[in-house]
């Protein structure tokens, strides 16, 4: 699932960067349990692990702190991913995975009707959660049109409850934002993923239109749009065929950009006969990209850039909860909605045979009871011998199912050699960011003392 994101991961990360407390209680729109979760386990942990661990620096071995599945959560707790436009986009990005995803659904437009929104809204509202959290992705959500997404803050306001927070998240290419885009997002409070590969040499080589041209110089306009109008944003760059050499010229351009919001996902494709497809990430290559992208990070920019995997990589060391799905040990993180009212499990697997219901005919409280949403939930626990006698079981958890081959992450051998380079800087940045939030609150809680 990639959505928008802001490293709200724990209350000792709400200090981790110079520019003050992060995501303001609004800005989680994740797969995976909010920072409320984290907060309660970490009050409950502080003073049994982190005072006999963090100030103690860890003493090995760190992984395993933590039990290697997350702890349990109620599986009420859940966001929605909404593909209001389904796969129809503006664009014809070379490695879109979604964009043949239309022919499920028939040909023509794929736009979401009022009758659905509405259904889709209350029910999740009526869900007892102290955040309810909307993704809007696509395809290209934004070819719905600002009046839709009004619509949909109306039946937010319509049936929210009075103290519930709401979220909401859009991640676009930014090629259709403009000034009545930029109003609406503010005004709403919208937090915007926006897709950059890299300066335009690279990111012109897979975000293209149909014709062949570059998006690079669009998107650049909408992400002016973005700051002119001073909404919330973040960058998201797929890491693939195209750039995977290029992990330095990528981080220097964002920091360029002034971009300290990033997010850096892996392009792992297979075709039919289980071939790698040729604008996928070379095998290897993610492992070095990552540790290049650190290399660079961690010396002078740990307090300043929120990279998405780092700080979940933190928060898991940090209260054993981790901030991405794909380092979960359950997959029911959240739930698909399509456009004609069809619930999935995971974007990366709208199929017919994975399809859970109709958000008109049912409600979550059922669809989350299904045996066959029990089945995709244990799907992610891994049952390879490799992975049962890994290290870095408690981090990589098998990894995302979408990446395995025969019970195996296709990025195994990556994973172990980004791990191995970096995870003792991760371990010492934990423990610090661990003592400096005790050294600053524990007086908050006088009986953590005991």
């Amino acid at each position: 699932m990639c959505l928008p994101f802001y490293p709200q991961i724990t209350p000792i990360l709400a200090d981790y960067f110079q520019g003050g407390p992060l995501g303001v209680g609004r800005s989680v729109c994740l797969p995976f349990p909010s920072a409320d979760c984290c907060w309660w386990f970490f009050r409950r942990s502080v003073a049994a692990r982190l005072r006999a661990a963090c100030v103690r620096q860890f003493p090995p071995p760190l992984l395993f702190l933590f039990h290697p599945q997350n702890p349990k959560k109620t599986m009420a707790d859940f966001s929605l991913l909404i593909k209001p436009a389904s796969g129809d986009c503006n664009l014809r990005c070379r490695y879109c995975f979604y964009l043949p995803k239309r022919e499920l659904f028939g040909p023509g437009a794929h736009r979401m009707s009022a009758k659905v929104l509405e259904a889709m809204t209350r029910k999740f509202l009526s869900q007892p959660m102290s955040l309810h959290s909307f993704g809007w992705q696509g395809g290209e959500p934004t070819l719905m049109g600002v009046d839709f997404f009004q619509q949909a803050r109306a039946c937010q306001r319509r049936h929210g409850r009075a103290g519930g927070r709401i979220a909401n998240a859009l991640q676009t290419n930014g090629t259709l934002l403009d000034a009545a885009w930029g109003r609406f997002l503010a005004q709403e409070q919208f937090l915007v993923g926006i897709s950059i590969d890299g300066p335009a040499e690279l990111h012109d080589q897979s975000r293209v239109y149909g014709d062949g041209r570059g998006s690079h110089a669009e998107v650049m306009r909408g992400l002016a749009v973005l700051r002119e109008h001073r909404v919330e944003h973040n960058v998201l760059t797929l890491v693939s065929h195209a750039n995977e050499d290029h992990a330095e010229t990528v981080y220097n351009y964002l920091g360029e950009l002034g971009v300290t919001y990033q997010q850096y996902i892996e392009c792992v494709e297979f075709a039919p006969d289980g071939q790698r497809r040729p604008y996928a990430l070379s095998p290897g290559k993610w492992g070095e990209f990552l540790c290049r992208i650190f290399d660079l990070w961690y010396p002078q920019d740990t307090r300043r850039v929120s990279i998405r995997l780092f700080d979940s990589i933190l928060s898991r060391l940090l209260t054993g909860v981790p901030t991405i799905c794909s380092m979960s040990g359950d997959c029911r993180n959240y739930f698909v909605i399509e456009h004609n009212c069809e619930v999935y499990p995971c974007d990366f697997q709208v199929r017919p045979e994975l399809r859970l219901g109709n958000i008109l005919t049912t409600d979550f409280a059922a669809l989350q009871k299904l045996e066959k949403y029990r089945r995709w939930g244990r799907k992610k626990n891994p049952h390879s011998a490799t992975c049962e006698a890994c290290r870095f079981l408690p981090l990589c958890m098998g990894d995302c199912p979408k990446n395995r081959r025969r019970g195996q992450s296709y990025l195994c051998e990556d994973w172990q050699l980004f791990y191995q380079h970096s995870i003792g800087r991760f371990e010492e940045l934990a423990a610090a960011l661990g003592a400096e939030w005790q050294a600053k609150n524990v007086q908050k809680w006088p009986h953590s003392q005991k």
